[in-house]
C-alpha cells in the first residue's frame, strides 16, 4: 500500500504562499514517486513584517506545534524565515528543539524544522560558500537576515531588500520580476543564489529561468524547506523542475 504522509505547517496568518509552493512541489514529486502527501496548517497572527510583530508571532508557535501534533502529522515546518532570524543568531536550533519537545509531550512526536534552518543547511548541502540574497523585507530586517546567514559561515557578497512592509503584498510580488533583479547583482562571483529568503515571496516559477540565466544553483526558502521535510521523512529529496537542490543530485 502506498504510504501517505501528513505535512504540518506553522504559518503566519497573512502568509498565502507557503501553502501553495510546498504542496505544489510535493504534488510534482507524486508524479514520479509513489508516496502521497496531505497538508495541515496552524496559524500565528502577523500582518506587518516588523520585529515587534514577528516576536509576538513566534510566541504563538508552541500552540501551533501542539495543534498540529493533535493531528499526528509526520513532520512540521515553521514557515517564517525572518521571524526566526530576527530572534538572534542560531535561534532556529532553539526553536526546532523546543517545538519538537512540544509534539513529544503531546504524544504526537514529530520533527519540527524551520525554513531558516532549512535554508542555511541547504547551502551547506550544495557546498556553497559565497551567495547573493534577494529578500522582500525592509532594509533593517534584511540586514538581520544577511547577518544571520553570515554567522552560519557563508559570505553574502550582495543582497537586495525589496522593502515590502505588508506581508500580503509580499505574497503578491510577481516572481517574473526576480530574474531582472538577479541580473543587477554580481551573481558571477557567487556559488549559489538565494532567490527568495522568505517563504511568503513567490519564487518557484522563476527558479528554472534564473538557473539557466546564471548557470548557478538557485535556492529559495520554500525549496530548502521541502528538501528538509523529505530528508526528515527519509524520502528521496527529488522534485522535477524545482531547482538544483531537488534535482536528485543531493
Amino acid at each position: 500500500m502506498t504510504r501517505t504522509y501528513r505535512i504540518g505547517q506553522i504559518v503566519p496568518s497573512s502568509n498565502t504562499t507557503m501553502e501553495t509552493e510546498i504542496p505544489a512541489m510535493l504534488r510534482l514529486r507524486e508524479t514520479i514517486r509513489p508516496q502521497r502527501f496531505t497538508f495541515h496548517s496552524s496559524r500565528m497572527r502577523m500582518k506587518k513584517v516588523v520585529k515587534e510583530e514577528l516576536a509576538a508571532m513566534d510566541a504563538e508557535s508552541d500552540r501551533c506545534a501542539l495543534e498540529l501534533s493533535d493531528a499526528r502529522v509526520d513532520v512540521l515546518g515553521y514557515a517564517c524565515l525572518v521571524a526566526i532570524m530576527a530572534m538572534g543568531h542560531g535561534y532556529h536550533r532553539v526553536s526546532q528543539a523546543r517545538l519538537t519537545k512540544r509534539t513529544t509531550e503531546n504524544g504526537g512526536q514529530a520533527p519540527v524544522l524551520t525554513s531558516a534552518g532549512a535554508l542555511v543547511d541547504a547551502l551547506r548541502v550544495i557546498g556553497a560558500k559565497r551567495v547573493i540574497v534577494v529578500a522582500p523585507y525592509m532594509k533593517p530586517l534584511t540586514e538581520l537576515v544577511v547577518d544571520y546567514i553570515r554567522h552560519e559561515g557563508y559570505e553574502v557578497i550582495d543582497y537586495r531588500a525589496l522593502e515590502i512592509p505588508d506581508n500580503l503584498d509580499v505574497g503578491r510580488h510577481d516572481p517574473a520580476r526576480l530574474p531582472d533583479i538577479v541580473k543587477s547583482m554580481p551573481f558571477e562571483r557567487a556559488d549559489a543564489i538565494v532567490l527568495s529568503a522568505c517563504v511568503q515571496m513567490p519564487s518557484l516559477p522563476a527558479v528554472a529561468k534564473v538557473e539557466a540565466m546564471t548557470g548557478k544553483p538557485v535556492i529559495t526558502a520554500a525549496i530548502a524547506t521541502t528538501y528538509a521535510m523529505l530528508r526528515e521523512l527519509d524520502l528521496e529529496p527529488i522534485v522535477p523542475g524545482a531547482g538544483a537542490l531537488l534535482s536528485g543530485a543531493y
